[in-house]
């Protein structure tokens, strides 16, 4: 099935009403391929009241990134400014719709005294307490590198603890996000993400946990699990981004 972006460019969103009472910010690169249901763009991903707003030329190819690229790009003053005005306006915790913007999760947090979980990678270390070897699927791994997984929070004595799986570099999924398309074969993308994760049980057969690097794979996560036995993880599922709401 092929489908069309339901939003124009940069056009804000909101989920179930952002009202007095605050919501969660998430700050969005400047994309136009689809969001379908679980996709953290898509305005009910978290069930909770919701802001989009979008970082204006942070296209996906300017944001894959090692550090050095992504500071080249010259997108880093305009995510501060979106983090705090989402605080002023009264955003009572913020994320964003990238997984390598880990490697702003300190300059992001410092900007704001409201928690800013920028990647699910941030959820590394936790597992990996309590976990052997724990996986991360991604939509690059030529790419994703120590930096990164150091950005969040991953010993050095643990960084080959953690498995990394690209999905296929020229395949739907990858060209349709990385290249911002605005239609995308989501049947195809969704096999795609789960032939990587398949690849990556056959690497690791021992892995029980992956975490979705890129917020576009959650959409898949339950034909991922079904396919692999693997628990997966994604950025919906941090405490830290929901307990404003939980009363903890």
């Amino acid at each position: 099935m092929t489908l069309t972006a339901p939003i124009a460019p940069g056009e804000p969103t909101q989920g179930p009403a952002a009202s007095h009472a605050g919501f969660l910010g998430v700050v969005m690169l400047d994309t136009r391929f689809p969001r379908l249901p679980g996709d953290i763009g898509h305005p009910d991903a978290f069930g909770v009241p919701t802001s989009l707003r979008v970082v204006k030329g942070a296209w996906p190819d300017k944001v894959v990134q090692s550090g050095a690229g992504l500071r080249a790009g010259r997108v880093v003053p305009a995510f501060v400014f979106v983090v705090r005005a989402m605080e002023r306006d009264g955003a009572k915790a913020i994320t964003t719709s990238c997984g390598f913007l880990v490697l702003l999760q300190k300059e992001l947090q410092s900007a704001v005294k409201v928690p800013v979980v920028t990647s699910s990678l941030l959820q590394l270390p936790a597992l990996l307490a309590s976990q052997p070897r724990v996986g991360v699927l991604t939509i690059s791994s030529g790419k994703l590198g120590v930096e990164h997984l150091r950005a969040a929070g991953v010993p050095r004595e643990r960084l080959k603890d953690v498995v990394v799986q690209g999905v296929d570099a020229a395949g739907e999924f990858a060209t349709a996000i990385l290249g911002n398309r605005e239609t995308m074969d989501t049947e195809k993308a969704g096999a795609e993400v789960v032939a990587a994760a398949v690849a990556l049980k056959k690497r690791e057969p021992a892995l029980s946990d992956v975490v979705l690097e890129c917020t576009n794979m959650p959409p898949y996560r339950q034909a991922i699990e079904a396919a692999t036995g693997l628990k997966t993880w994604a950025l919906t599922d941090d405490d830290r981004l929901l307990r404003p709401w939980r009363g903890n």
